[in-house]
């Protein structure tokens, strides 16, 4: 698979880069406060002490026009897509570590369903604030990928969402499939059958090869 750059002009359909934030911090935070996990991904909606800095509160004034938000983390090693999921509000990705985000676009989704095929894999820097918009689908980082070679030093990266994204879901009638997509609080998902989000009963709607950046 092909992996392109955030700075690329193939990436304006799915997000942009932010500037003008200093994130040093916050970075520092998460890579002194939270755990990476060697064969597995860990992610936590919102953090008490990255949200207690300065930073916090610039995103939620800047980056999201004064709308309250959370911001968290989602560390450990990845190179698989399993799932794609969508929220109500962009998403900012700030990753600690190099890695690839693989992103598809809603519009694709008919009926609950995706091609893996439109599928496409972006290299994000460390220290980059990459803007996720509402309209992509995504889901867990994956690690870096250096000269052909994945790297084994896994990922950290902050994750600033609109307030209680990704926490229990509400009870609600079902009344259309994107009700039946709806995993978590703002959270719609369609998984891989291979993945262990379908083995968990969330909604089969990824079709073909489930990418794996590791695979030659």
């Amino acid at each position: 698979m092909r992996i392109k750059s955030v700075f690329s002009h193939s990436f304006e359909r799915y997000g942009k880069v932010l500037t003008g934030y200093d994130v040093k911090d916050l970075l520092k935070q998460l890579e002194n406060t939270t755990k990476k996990p060697d064969n597995a991904v860990v992610y936590e909606p919102g953090d008490a002490g990255l949200e207690s800095l300065p930073i916090a509160k610039e995103f939620s004034t800047n980056a999201y026009g004064g709308m309250p938000i959370q911001v968290g983390y989602c560390n450990g090693n990845n190179t698989k897509l399993n799932c794609l999921e969508w929220h109500r509000g962009s998403e900012l990705n700030i990753p600690a570590n190099d890695i690839v985000l693989l992103l598809a676009p809603l519009q694709s989704v008919k009926n609950g369903k995706l091609s893996t095929s439109c599928v496409e894999a972006f290299y994000v820097p460390k220290g980059i604030i990459v803007e996720i918009y509402e309209t992509t689908l995504h889901y867990a980082p994956c690690n870096a990928v250096r000269y052909g070679e994945v790297s084994k030093e896994g990922f950290r990266v902050i994750v600033v969402l609109p307030k209680d994204t990704n926490t229990s879901a509400p009870e609600l009638k079902k009344l259309n499939i994107e009700d039946r997509l709806l995993w978590a609080r703002n959270k719609w998902l369609i998984a891989h059958p291979d993945s262990n989000e379908a083995k968990n009963g969330a909604f089969v709607g990824l079709s073909g090869v489930n990418i794996d950046i590791a695979s030659k």
